[in-house]
């Protein structure tokens, strides 16, 4: 079965009833708004949830879906390697929200706490490591600044593999999982 490799919101609303949504964000992110009646299946839980999403997708079309479509490109990669087709959502979470489209929230009620996206996480704590490393090499010793040397370097790869160590070790702080849920 031939499935475009994306689909932009325009494309997706129409379509969203026949589909069968996978966002990959992290529980937290996924709990601050979502797709409707989408699944949450996190990106470093992907590759464990195959025979899953290979069922859902015998049954019909697989719209892969995270914040900004990073993300969803990156898990429709993994799965068509794994002969799935999917599709990803053009721009995200925020593109769908953008075009005056509602998410949808746990339970219904209010609007919870709101998680900030995965990429403004990593952004976030790279900076802050950067910033101690060159403080820490300034101030204590000189070696120090190896941290933020180290971090650099950790960047580099991560652009050059599509892949984020720090995103999952980042995916897996209590504000980035479900309730409850205990790592294995």
């Amino acid at each position: 079965m031939s499935v475009p490799a994306s689909l932009d919101v325009e494309q997706a609303r129409p379509r969203l009833r026949e589909l069968t949504v996978v966002d990959v964000r992290t529980p937290g992110e996924f709990a601050s708004g979502h797709l409707p009646d989408s699944l949450n299946v996190p990106l470093d839980r992907l590759v464990r949830s195959l025979p899953q999403l290979r069922q859902a997708a015998d049954r019909g079309a697989l719209l892969i879906v995270c914040a900004s479509g990073a993300r969803s490109d990156s898990a429709v990669r993994t799965l068509a390697s794994h002969g799935i087709p999917a599709s990803s959502l053009a721009g995200g979470t925020e593109a769908w929200a953008a075009g005056g489209n509602a998410l949808e929230h746990p339970g219904g009620g209010a609007r919870p706490r709101a998680v900030w996206a995965m990429e403004r996480q990593v952004r976030f704590a790279a900076g802050t490591l950067v910033l101690l490393g060159l403080f820490l090499g300034l101030l204590l010793h000189p070696a120090l600044s190896l941290l933020s040397a180290a971090i650099g370097g950790g960047l580099v790869f991560s652009a050059l593999t599509g892949t984020c160590g720090m995103a999952v070790v980042l995916g897996r702080l209590p504000f980035n999982r479900r309730d409850g849920e205990v790592l294995r």
